[in-house]
């Protein structure tokens, strides 16, 4: 696949996953032996990018996550995102806010076939308690 096909693909699993909440459309975008490496407490698998979707979008109310920079070399797209919401519930047994949030991340992809077979993911979980008033 092209670059710019992985690329699309990438695209999509924002849109579709974090900010709408498609988890459905985890059978399209995922490989089923996908793995994810991520600082958030989750089963392997499909199964776990799901858990980390449906508790953020829990915790998070009007979740959107906006792509601000993606850079692809052959089977790998860097995504570098922003994620906005109202902490409305439970995120890492923090209880709500109420307040918004504005938390930034990267997001590395392996691609193969078509399908996301790899993540690594690092965001300002520093940041996100700040402004949750968690942390000074």
């Amino acid at each position: 696949m092209s670059t710019e096909e992985n690329k699309a693909i990438v695209s999509r699993f924002f849109e579709e996953g974090p900010s709408k909440g498609n988890i459905s459309a985890a059978g399209d975008l995922l490989s089923p032996d996908f793995a994810m490496h991520v600082p958030l407490p989750a089963s392997p698998g499909v199964e776990g990018i799901n858990e980390v979707i449906t508790a953020c979008r829990a915790a998070f109310e009007h979740l959107n996550v906006t792509v601000e920079d993606m850079i692809a070399e052959g089977n790998t797209v860097a995504a570098r995102f922003t994620a906005r919401g109202v902490h409305k519930g439970n995120f890492m047994d923090l209880p709500a806010t109420g307040k918004p949030i504005t938390m930034t991340g990267i997001e590395i992809f392996r691609i193969k076939d078509g399908k996301i077979v790899e993540l690594w993911g690092e965001v300002n979980l520093l940041g996100l308690m700040q402004q949750l008033g968690i942390a000074p």
